[in-house]
């Protein structure tokens, strides 16, 4: 391609997300505003992703429609018969590490298979999952300009970051006596932050445990980007993105970003579909069963696409749901319980009068459904996002990773639900409900119905996420080499 011809192409975004559906679905709206702006865009997927999103999603038929968009295919590495779900996710970490990254780094050097030559230009800059610490030397050593996206919270990034400061502080390991002290050492949130806030990895014996440090060194690497985008907005993380501004050289919070892309496809008046990369089938039978229950009835009940639980917190969830006499629709992951199926046939019956239950819901749409009144959750924080948007107030039990973290400001900054972490009784769970549904209900929503109204302003034109996409845009515009 001629230097001459390539000056009229526009940037060209190489995208590679870590495997796993919450970090999959954030990137591919990411994706989509890329391709509104008509950047192209190169996004990377496992064999075993790129599967499930043909059969369970029209993903690969939105972005059909864009001419500047491929996919680019690469094994995992594990087996087609591994489920890489629930209690095998850890598996995927050393997968992508061994076989996706080597091959990924073979695409790069190999020009003819990422680009077409006389249709795109080689690739602009290279936009990271957070998650992987190869990327800042792999960046570096052909010269492309590296973009991290942190699909968790900023939050969670900010905790990571002072890992060998809270060490040296002696708030790592955490004790069990002092798991409801307030931790010291992580700039921005030492007036609220507990021992059992902080995620679970920190709750090690050993300083040196490879996890925790392997984390905490690959959240280091963030500085290293030329920029680093996140899924907030101002209105919701503000106080911290003004503390990271010290430590990192850009920052374009652009979220949330499933909302975002509703905004920009409005504004281009496109009819193209919303992309929504989910893993599963959806069972569309509960929108029907939604629609004959009363207003702010039914309490939405799903721990997202990677929790695990055992037979008794199943049970103990089950019990609180129906002794609090509420509505509820289930989420129920085939492969999300252990230690067998055998179920009490009272909580059978009593979920026959009250429940519904799915092996998975299309969530933004039963969060946004009238009848919903709340949504207990793992405090994922894409669905922490989804029911800001919304105006769900939540309950949250938090598994891993940065939903320990996002539960404690539901709860104690944003005060739009209640936090139950590492509690799994039936009295708590009928009183959480019950407290959210009944006795503190009016003031839950009308918290919550601020918060969205603040989410969705964010996202519009003139609002503080709208200009940060709009600021991205033009520094990856401004990385063209002519």
């Amino acid at each position: 391609m001629s230097s001459k011809s390539e000056e009229k192409l526009p940037a060209h975004v190489v995208i590679f997300p870590f495997p796993a559906q919450g970090h999959m679905n954030s990137m591919l709206n990411l994706a989509h505003l890329f391709c509104l702006t008509d950047f192209h865009v190169t996004f990377i997927v496992s064999e075993f992703t790129h599967r499930l999103l043909l059969k369970n999603t029209s993903v690969p038929a939105t972005f059909a429609a864009y001419p500047g968009f491929q996919f680019r295919i690469i094994p995992d590495g594990l087996p087609d018969d591994h489920p890489r779900f629930g209690d095998r996710i850890p598996d995927i970490v050393p997968a992508v590490s061994n076989t996706m990254v080597p091959l990924f780094k073979k695409m790069m050097a190999d020009k003819h298979l990422l680009a077409s030559p006389g249709h795109r230009r080689p690739a602009t800059c290279f936009v990271a999952d957070g998650f992987f610490s190869f990327a800042a030397d792999f960046a570096e050593e052909i010269g492309l300009p590296l973009v991290y996206f942190r699909t968790p919270s900023a939050a969670y990034l900010w905790a990571y970051f002072h890992v060998d400061d809270l060490i040296q502080a002696q708030q790592i390991p955490i004790k069990e006596k002092s798991m409801d002290e307030l931790v010291k050492g992580i700039p921005g949130m030492e007036g609220f932050l507990r021992g059992r806030d902080l995620p679970g990895f920190f709750r090690t014996d050993d300083v040196n445990d490879h996890l925790l440090q392997s984390l905490a060194a690959a959240t280091r690497q963030v500085v290293r980007a030329q920029a680093v985008i996140f899924n907030t907005f101002e209105d919701l993380e503000g106080p911290i993105l003004s503390i990271m501004l010290e430590k990192l050289p850009r920052i374009y919070n652009i979220g949330p970003i499933h909302e975002h892309q509703k905004s920009r496809l409005k504004e281009k008046k496109s009819e193209a579909s919303i992309v929504a990369g989910n893993f599963w089938e959806e069972d569309r039978s509960c929108i029907d069963w939604l629609n004959d229950q009363p207003p702010r009835s039914v309490i939405y009940v799903s721990f997202g696409s990677l929790t695990v639980v055992t037979r008794e917190q199943l049970i103990e969830f089950w019990h609180g749901l129906v002794n609090s006499s509420q509505r509820f629709l289930w989420v129920m992951r085939p492969d999300s319980i252990t230690g067998g199926d055998q179920i009490p046939p009272e909580l059978m019956e009593g979920t026959k009068e009250k429940g519904y239950l799915v092996k998975w819901a299309p969530q933004e749409e039963v969060l946004n459904h009238p009848s919903i009144g709340a949504f207990l959750t793992h405090s994922g924080w894409n669905s922490t996002l989804e029911s800001v948007v919304a105006g769900v107030p939540m309950i949250c039990w938090p598994y891993f990773g940065d939903q320990t973290i996002n539960s404690r400001f539901v709860s104690e900054i944003w005060k739009i639900g209640l936090d139950i972490k590492d509690t799994c009784d039936r009295l708590i769970v009928e009183k959480a409900i019950r407290e959210v549904m009944e006795v503190r209900k009016d003031e839950f929503l009308e918290r919550a119905n601020g918060m969205a109204k603040m989410a969705k302003k964010a996202v519009e034109r003139g609002g503080s996420s709208y200009g940060s996409l709009d600021a991205l845009i033009e520094y990856i515009k401004s990385l063209i080499i002519s």
